[in-house]
């Protein structure tokens, strides 16, 4: 929040959010909504119905050429080289230790064509990281100037897909599938990919057309803006890490508990590193925990098992659907037991939780 205003980048929807009202915070070097009408209502209506959200704050970095597949493959986590077009991929850029410099996702454009969605935070330090380390005859360009990017998430987001698009193209799209489509004359990528655990997609377009899409998405029943406050409070319910809070180059992601997005039976940098640590080897590991009431520990807050430290708090809010306080926190392992009871502290609140496994909450 200690960021200068006056050097805060604007999204193309800036004039959008401003007109709906919005309570705009800095985040990550932009002017963000945080909330348009409030968080719990906009997290219940995403959950029930469908939001948009704007993302036009994330990197992308296209990655071109006959090798490109095989740099990406040293690079990063997942498999890129058996990756059909079309496809999309969640995976890490390591560093030499095996620490997260980023989580992103893959996407292949064409037979030698590769999209990377990035934080928006660690856009500079990806592209130095990348293009250091690929061939002479593989193009790096960063079009995240030129690019805007939306979400559509909940339940109500494959009819209105439908009917913006058409319902072919929406029923044979595939969860970490993309396709392409035109949008009011833009050449408009559409991925069913998301960060809230509802059905959804995301809309990457050049920012010209960005406005006009937002307003169309708007127009149908059961759409609401959506700020960064929920978007927040949906991806915890979930336990999605949050690049910064929850993962980044102090932690790898085997302790992060994503060894999932990990091929270990190929190479890429941070495997042997990530080999000598092993999985069951002491050390800490994320999980997630459910308090007992509304109040929710918060980042820093200090983790206590049987009134000895036993971790730290990552993230933290209250889970309107859960309507209990909800986190994320790196516990050693050997404490890291769902049902486990815990008390968290920042030495004047003390709440107390159990540990639970991921998502911490569950559509009944």
């Amino acid at each position: 929040m200690s960021e200068n205003i006056q050097s805060l980048k604007n999204t193309p929807l800036y004039g959008k959010h401003i007109a709906l009202g919005a309570r705009m915070v800095p985040f990550a070097g932009w002017n963000m909504p945080v909330q348009y009408t409030g968080i719990i209502e906009e997290h219940l209506h995403t959950r029930s119905k469908a939001g948009i959200f704007d993302i036009c704050h994330m990197g992308e970095i296209v990655v071109k050429g006959s090798v490109a597949a095989r740099d990406l493959e040293n690079l990063i986590t997942c498999s890129i080289e058996e990756m059909p077009v079309g496809r999309c991929r969640y995976g890490f850029l390591l560093n030499e230790s095996g620490g997260i410099i980023d989580d992103l996702i893959v996407f292949k454009t064409g037979p030698y064509d590769y999209m990377l969605v990035v934080n928006a935070s660690t856009i500079d330090k990806d592209l130095e990281w990348i293009r250091r380390r690929v061939s002479s005859t593989t193009s790096v360009e960063d079009i995240s100037s030129a690019t805007a990017k939306i979400d559509l998430q909940g339940p109500l987001s494959e009819k209105v897909l439908s009917a913006l698009i058409g319902k072919d193209a929406v029923e044979g799209l595939k969860r970490y599938w993309f396709t392409h489509s035109e949008i009011f004359g833009a050449k408009t990528l559409v991925s069913r990919t998301g960060y809230t655990g509802e059905a959804g997609f995301e809309f990457f377009l050049p920012n010209e057309a960005a406005g006009d899409l937002w307003d169309k998405l708007l127009s149908f029943e059961g759409v609401k803006p959506i700020g960064l406050g929920a978007r927040d409070t949906l991806r915890l319910e979930m336990g999605y890490s949050l690049y910064g809070n929850d993962i980044d180059e102090a932690h790898n992601p085997l302790e992060a508990n994503l060894e999932r997005f990990v091929r270990m039976d190929k190479d890429f940098i941070g495997r042997p590193a990530l080999e000598r640590r092993g999985r069951n080897i002491p050390g800490r590991l994320l999980i997630g925990f459910v308090c007992d009431g509304r109040r929710a520990a918060r980042a820093h807050f200090e983790v206590r098992v049987e009134g000895e430290k036993a971790g730290e708090v990552t993230s933290g809010a209250f889970s309107p659907c859960l309507k209990l306080g909800i986190g994320l926190a790196y516990l050693e392992r050997q404490f890291a037991v769902e049902g486990k009871e815990i008390i968290l502290t920042d030495g004047k609140t003390v709440i107390a939780a159990k540990l639970k496994k991921i998502p911490l909450y569950e559509r009944v």
